[in-house]
This record gives structure tokens, C-alpha cells and sequence, in this order.
């Protein structure tokens, strides 16, 4: 198992804690901060789905003019564990 808790960069939540398996197949999200439903949905949404996949979908998605977004984070987390 690889393990990460995240410290977000410019987004309301302020950590995400990552739990991927051997297989590169994530097993837990919980962010903490940001907006409880969304990112709860987003958890449960990428939970059991490869890395690369996720990181695929959600790359580079903005949150209003922000550079950045939850979901984007999400996938700087995940890079890191892909290491």
C-alpha cells in the first residue's frame, strides 16, 4: 500500500489523505476542508478506479478563476504516490 496526505495549494480544502494499493488502484480519499458533499462525492466516485484513469479525468479542471480545483489537487496527490 502507498499512503500520502496532501497538502493542497489553492483550494478551500487544506489536505487530502490518498491510499493507493500495490496494483495502482485507489482504496481511500478523504479531503479535509473544501465543500463536505462534492468532495465526499468525488472520494466515492474514484475510489476502486486506476490512478492513471482518475488522473486522466480530473487533471487540469479549474475551479471558477482559480488556477486550480479539488479535484486537480486530487491528481498532484496521486502523482505522488505514482513515484
Amino acid at each position: 500500500m502507498k499512503h500520502t496526505l496532501y497538502k493542497t495549494q489553492g483550494t478551500c480544502s487544506q489536505f487530502i489523505d490518498v491510499t493507493v494499493d500495490e496494483n495502482d488502484v485507489i482504496q481511500q480519499v478523504v479531503f479535509y476542508g473544501g465543500c463536505h458533499g462534492n468532495l465526499q462525492g468525488i472520494s466515492r466516485l474514484v475510489t476502486g478506479r486506476k490512478v492513471d484513469d482518475v488522473i486522466g479525468i480530473l487533471n487540469g479542471i479549474r475551479c471558477g478563476d482559480k488556477a486550480t480545483s479539488c479535484p486537480d489537487q486530487l491528481c498532484r496527490a496521486l502523482e505522488t504516490l505514482k513515484k
